[in-house]
Formats: C-alpha cells, structure tokens, sequence
C-alpha cells in the first residue's frame, strides 16, 4: 500500500500542469511532508527487519570421532543497535557447564539429584576451550579474556567469558570476532554430547554471544547468564553458515538446510548448513540413521530414524504435520523451508525431547504402541517450540514459562483435539487426557503457594521447575481461555505472534496484546494473580440447609485467588437457577423459595486452577462418594507416573 501511495504522490507532483495553480502549490508542499512522512514508515519498517538478524555465525569445525571433540573456527558479526557504545562482549561457553562437579550447573543438578548417570571422569567429562580471538583489524584479544559469574559467586563456573575490546563499537556499529576454539564432548547429557556407537547430538558447542538490550533498570547491558541446571537459552536472531567435517560414514542432520557437499581425502567429507534468521545451530551425526523424508505446505520433512524402530517414523509424520497445520492455523505461517525430526537411540535417551530452529529431537520406543501417544506427544511439543523458542524467542533464563509453559497449553489441545478421549494413554478403558495430567501435577503439590511463575528459572525452589514452567502455566492459560472464550484466545495468539515473532517479546508484552485486544476489559487482574504472585484457591460447598422455613446454601472459598464462578443451584421444585460469586469475598450465601436438590460451583469446570473439584459440588442423594474418592486417586497416581516420565524426556 505505501507503494501504491508513493507512486500517487510522484504522479501528482510530478505533473507541470498541476502545479501551475498556487492553490495546488500548496497542496505540493503537504504533500512533500506526506511522502517523507511515508518514506520514513517504509525506512522504520526495514530498519526493524534488518534488526531482526543482529548476530551473524560463519563457522567452521572439526569432528574427531576418536578423541570425541570438536576444533573450530568462528567468525562473528555483530550490530550494536542500542544507542550506547559498547566497550566489551560477553559469550556464553555453555560446554563448561560439564567440566567438572564445581560449575553451577553440575551443583545445582546434585542438589536436584539428577546427575546420577555422569561421572567425573576425563572419558565423560565436557568442556569448550578458545585458543584465539581476533578483531577485524587483526588484533590479538585473547589477553583480555575473563571468566565471569553474572548470577553467582561461584568462580568456579567457566560457562560466561567476558572480552575487553580495543575499539569502542557504536551505536549502529558493526563488531567482528575471529574466534578459534576446541570443545570436549560429554557422554548424552543435557541434550548434547555422544553416545554409543558413533552416535552425537550437538548442541551449545560453540562460543555464543550474549544479547545486550534495555536491563530492568532501563540501561543498557549484556544479558548472557551463566548455564544453570534448569535454564535453557537466549540469543539474538541470525544467518549461519555452518561447514561440518567429519567421517564420510556418518549421517548429518542440522538446522536449516544443506546446501554444500564435498568428498576429502582420508574418509573426510565436508558439509555445508545455511539457516536465516535463526538463534541457534544444533546438529547430529550417527552411521545408522534411516532417512525418511515428506514434504508438507511447501516444508521438506525429514525424519532420522534408528533401524530398531524406524517403522515409527509413520507416527512422527503424522504427529508433526497436525502440530504444523494447528500452529499455522492458529498463529501463523511456518517460515522456514526444513524441519528435521531426530529419533536418537534408546541408550543416549538424554537426547530426546529437544528443540533448536528447524531440529527437534523426538522419542521413540520400540513396543510402544498408540495406546501411549509418547512419539506424538513429543514431536507436537518439540514442534510448538519453533513458534515460541524458535520465533518468539523469549528469555528462558528469565521466563522459561513463555515458552516452556506456553507450548504446554498448545500442545495439550493439539492433543486433546487430535486424538479425543485418552490422547495420552489409552489401555484397556483407561484414558488419561494432556490437559488433566497438567491440572493434576499443580493441584497435587504439597504447597501450591511456594512460589510464582514469573521468576527467572534457576530462583524457583526445588522441585518446582516443571510445575511452574510447563504444567502450571499450561493450566493458568486454560483456565483463563475458558473465561473469555476460545474465539477471543486465538485472536489473542494470533495478534502476539504477529506483533512479536522474532522480538524477543516478555511477559508484559503478552498482557498488553490482552488488553489492546480485548479492551475496553482489562485482564491484568489475573495475570497478576495467576503469574506474578504465588496465590491458591479452592472453591467448595460448606452448608446446604433444606429446614422448610428456610433453605440455604453457603459456599466458602480458600486461598487468596479471586476468581469470578457461576453456581448452578437446583431446586425439587425442578427450577434451576444460574447465581454468580465474583470470589473476592471468604463466604458467599443465598436463600430460595424451596428445597435445594443439587448445588454446584463452576458447573462448566471453567476454573481449573481450583485445587479441589470434587468439594465443588453437592446433592442430596449423595451416593458413590467413596468410590470416586479412590477411583480419582488411581487416575491422580497413573497421571503422576506418566507426567514423571514425560518431564524426564524433555
């Protein structure tokens, strides 16, 4: 369209016989100021694109299959687009997190006690090492190398080096590194390292910048936080331009798209990888993969399949093209031309349940039927984040739950509405849904107030990273989708995907788009409550009176969660009646003509962040209590199991 006006102006302008007339003289000059006014909507909109991909990678590295590591060379480019000069830079070596037992990472993960399956031994142990950095100019920068600690005191912890530069970069500066650096790789742990026979899945392997933007104070700085046991990462958007060389026997898979092959002496082979406006590189290599490829709305599909259980690479197809046109529909167009589908081995399973732009790491078992959805659930979660992590690209340091938790709601109605009744398990009439095993894992903890969601991911208390980051926020956003509707939701989605892909949007900058699309209502009530502060409530029915002269009902509530509810009240007259409590009274209390048959809260189960349904409800007959009583702690206890093992694969 600004095209279109453009080339109206010129015409109009540019005509001799117009511009005779004073009148239309003046008309000349208002116009003038229009087309520089448009002029400079079209520079702003190409200057926000061109933003979008800040740090460029061209990288070249080195398999050594014997020694297990990786020797490298990077050059980095990078645009200063804030308005302040930049003095140093700060790279995130995020392969020190292994190193050894004193890395924060490695510390926090004893105290999780999940560190039982690594060895602090020269075999299994990781770590990346830079042997040399250059500036443009061809200076020597390695001197001014430091280990920093952004989070903590530990100065053991090697994951974060800081560089002084010689030359200030400016605002607008462009700032270019020659980095040479050699990484260690781990046994499978944390989703990168190796595996048996041959088999690597590489990520976090090179020396990454951090990303300087606006701190919470309104200044200027690095954001590149120290690896920690239950963070994951943060990086500006990019072109890479990867060369990969190695064995000739072993099988590639990477993100974006090959583009470059070649046959070297010794049984080397070089490949080429390029992917635009990315945030990160991972890729994989093993001598046995099957390749299956498929292609979907114009986007090649490949799926890397161990021989034992190739045969599912039927399931992860079909999983992923429902995640695809569900993600599609609902936010927006998938912008890259590959998707690749790793199915690593079942002895590197700390592999599975991964995701970097245009690469996921899925999960497949042999024996495991379609009565457990686990290779569908996982590729349609691995999926949803090349939407939230890939393209949205929040800070998972700090709010792990804009992606984490926001893929957790998708993927549970992907789900549900794919595969109906029992869409994560179904044996035997036993049927366990993706929105219940979310709802139980937060309603069962001991103390559901022990924190908030919105912290950053290594402040939370342990043993409440998955609750808050996944299932917790899965079903806050439920619950809230239930309030306004699912109509309202998805224009809600679909306006924060536009407005944000490739921004790096925070938690704010999603209840803005609520506001903006829902006003004039404001929601700010319950994103408050449910997400910045760490508040309970459950709803029950305290007192049915049926005294003939009086008949009653009182209704109390716990917890400090206001959340408006319906009561549905029925009475043996056969009248029913639709009463509203706004919850932000203790009690609530109401009198009717007649005797009260049935009494229910939320009767449409809206509000799933209520810790107790079962007390929501009362009838006069009252029969099967104990029944259901047990039956819903077998359905609690297999949902846990299930969700146990879910969160272990990623």
């Amino acid at each position: 369209m600004q095209r279109v006006l453009l080339l109206l102006i010129h015409a109009f302008c540019s005509n001799p016989i117009i511009l005779r007339s004073n009148i239309l003289s003046k008309m000349h000059k208002l116009l003038k100021l229009l087309i520089l006014f448009s002029l400079s909507i079209i520079f702003t909109e190409i200057k926000a694109f061109q933003n979008t991909e800040i740090t460029n990678y061209t990288i070249d590295v080195r398999l050594d299959t014997k020694n297990k590591s990786l020797t490298g060379k990077e050059i980095i480019s990078w645009v200063n687009t804030s308005n302040v000069p930049v003095k140093s830079v700060q790279l995130h070596l995020y392969m020190n997190a292994f190193k050894d037992k004193n890395s924060t990472f490695m510390k926090e993960m004893e105290q999780e006690r999940r560190n039982s399956r690594f060895k602090k031994t020269d075999s299994t142990s990781g770590s990346i090492y830079i042997s040399s950095v250059f500036s443009e100019e061809g200076e020597n920068l390695y001197q001014n190398l430091k280990f920093i600690q952004t989070d903590d005191n530990n100065t053991n912890d090697h994951t974060v080096v800081e560089i002084q530069l010689n030359k200030v970069v400016l605002p607008g500066g462009n700032l270019k590194l020659e980095i040479g650096f050699k990484t260690k790789l781990p046994r499978i742990i944390a989703r990168t390292g190796y595996g048996k026979n041959d088999f690597y899945l590489i990520g976090q392997w090179f020396p990454k910048i951090g990303v300087f933007e606006k701190n919470r104070n309104g200044d200027y700085s690095w954001n590149c936080h120290q690896f920690h046991a239950h963070t994951e990462f943060y990086a500006d958007f990019g072109t890479y331009k990867v060369s990969i060389t190695l064995p000739e026997n072993l099988i590639v898979g990477a993100t974006g798209s090959k583009s470059f092959e070649i046959k070297l002496k010794d049984g080397l082979k070089m490949l080429t990888y390029e992917a635009n406006n990315v945030h990160d590189f991972a890729w994989t290599a093993s001598p046995v993969y099957k390749i299956f490829t498929q292609n979907h709305n114009g986007i090649n599909l490949i799926a890397m399949m161990q021989p034992e259980h190739s045969g599912q690479n039927k399931r992860y197809f079909e999983a992923v093209v429902k995640a695809i046109d569900y993600f599609e529909s609902t936010l927006g167009k998938y912008p890259y031309k590959t998707l690749t589908m790793v199915d690593p081995p079942a002895t590197s399973s700390d592999a599975a349940g991964m995701e970097y732009p245009t690469f996921i790491t899925c999960g497949s078992y042999f024996g495991i039927g379609k009565w457990a959805r686990i290779a569908e659930l996982v590729t349609i979660h691995e999926f949803g984040h090349q939407y939230f992590q890939g393209m949205l690209a929040s800070n998972e340091f700090e709010q792990s739950f804009l992606d984490e938790g926001f893929n957790q709601y998708m993927e549970s109605r992907i789900m549900d509405e794919n595969y109906g009744s029992g869409s994560q398990l179904n044996i035997f009439g036993f049927k366990v849904n993706d929105t219940g095993t979310n709802r139980e894992s937060y309603v069962s903890m001991d103390f559901p107030e022990v924190t908030e969601i919105n912290t950053s991911a290594w402040l939370y208390p342990k043993g409440t990273y998955n609750i808050m980051t996944y299932t917790k926020t899965a079903t806050a956003l439920v619950t809230f989708e239930n309030l306004i509707g699912r109509v309202k939701m998805d224009k809600i989605l679909k306006e924060y995907f536009r407005k944000w892909k490739f921004r790096h949007p925070h938690f704010q900058d999603f209840v803005d788009v609520v506001n903006e699309e829902l006003a004039p209502e404001n929601y700010s009530w319950y994103f408050d409550q449910a997400f910045n502060k760490s508040l309970s409530v459950d709803y029950k029915v305290d007192t049915v009176v049926n005294s003939g002269k009086s008949n009653y009902v009182v209704l109390k509530k716990e917890g400090e969660f206001v959340y408006p509810v319906e009561v549905e009240v029925i009475l043996n007259d056969g009248s029913i009646i639709l009463d509203k409590w706004n919850g932000e009274s203790k009690s609530w209390k109401n009198n009717y003509k007649t005797s009260i048959k049935s009494v229910r809260i939320d009767p449409e189960s809206k509000n799933l962040m209520d810790l107790n349904l079962i007390n929501n409800s009362y009838t006069q007959e009252g029969k099967d209590d104990i029944i259901d009583k047990y039956t819903s702690k077998w359905v609690f206890w297999i949902e846990n199991l299930l969700l146990t093992f879910l969160t272990f694969i990623g």
